[in-house]
């Protein structure tokens, strides 16, 4: 990153055997005291972070500055996170909250203020044999026309194609109901189609 690191995050790798433990194991570590141990976790998710802030907001300097945020602010608050749960939608969803608070200081206006997405009828469901199919796929897809589509458009191709995130994580990442992520889905996948060979998405 590019600011330096509270040295309370600093990490020893060789004290430790992180490959071994799962990020909802090390999380409990830091919560009963282990401060440490949450540099494994920054480790772990420093570039996925870095990657989800750009494909959301675009290319900026200040992506490194608020992911340094969200780290900050996933320390704060960990000791409110229930160890039953996945930890990587949680910091996803803190990641949201801050990259969108960043677009809408960025834009001076409020971003996403009225989700028509929301009042369209949708039967939210994952096919896994379908969603295999697609994957890699939406990958290249992705990469190639991402950053022609809206931001929430595009933030939900990245959970759920990049992050492989399922619909219900993802409605708790971006606090909309499950449905509301089908939609996004759909109509993603539409805007795509609207800048690449229509033959890449069918």
């Amino acid at each position: 990153m590019r600011n330096q690191r509270p040295v309370l995050f600093d990490v020893h790798l060789e004290r430790m055997n992180p490959e071994s433990e799962s990020d909802e194991e090390i999380a409990v570590r830091v919560q009963s005291g282990d401060a440490e141990a949450f540099g494994v976790l920054m480790e772990r998710y420093e570039a996925k972070l870095l990657r989800y802030g750009r494909k959301f907001l675009g290319d900026s300097a200040a992506i490194e500055d608020a992911t340094q945020e969200v780290f900050i602010r996933a320390y704060e608050h960990l000791q409110g996170f229930d160890a039953r749960q996945r930890f990587s939608p949680w910091i996803y969803r803190i990641a949201h909250n801050i990259f969108v608070n960043m677009l809408r200081s960025k834009s001076r206006s409020r971003v996403f203020a009225v989700d028509l997405d929301t009042f369209a009828p949708h039967a939210a469901y994952e096919d896994p044999a379908e969603r295999e199919r697609e994957q890699e796929m939406m990958r290249k897809a992705i990469e190639t026309g991402l950053d022609r589509i809206a931001p929430n458009y595009r933030e939900v191709l990245v959970l759920y194609y990049l992050e492989e995130f399922s619909y219900k994580e993802i409605a708790d990442v971006l606090h909309v109901p499950i449905g509301t992520v089908g939609i996004r889905l759909t109509r993603a996948r539409q805007a795509l189609k609207q800048h690449l060979d229509p033959t890449l998405l069918s």
